[in-house]
């Protein structure tokens, strides 16, 4: 939780499990988001090694972010996420 539970941060790795993303993607994907904030988190995430960042020597710069080996075994964690969240409130089963 150290590494994922800041605000934004599992949204911002659940974007990118589809794959590389451009900020500007990552950006539209969390809707309205203060753009300062998510290069916070994405700073803090590539610093805990979980998402990588490709700066490529073009006119206009470009830069992408990806998913790291060790950030991708977060996949099977946010599912269990998303599982629990869709059962919501009233939703439990009893045992």
């Amino acid at each position: 939780m150290e590494l994922v539970g800041n605000k934004w941060a599992l949204h911002i790795v659940e974007s990118l499990l589809g794959g590389p993303r451009r900020f500007t993607e990552i950006e539209r994907s969390l809707g309205d988001v203060n753009p300062k904030l998510i290069t916070v988190r994405l700073r803090e995430l590539e610093a805990d090694g979980l998402v990588s960042r490709t700066a490529y020597a073009e006119v206009p710069p470009r830069v992408e972010y990806a998913l790291t080996e060790w950030g991708r075994e977060l996949r099977p964690t946010i599912a269990a996420l998303r599982r629990f969240g869709a059962r919501g409130p009233g939703r439990r089963t009893r045992r």
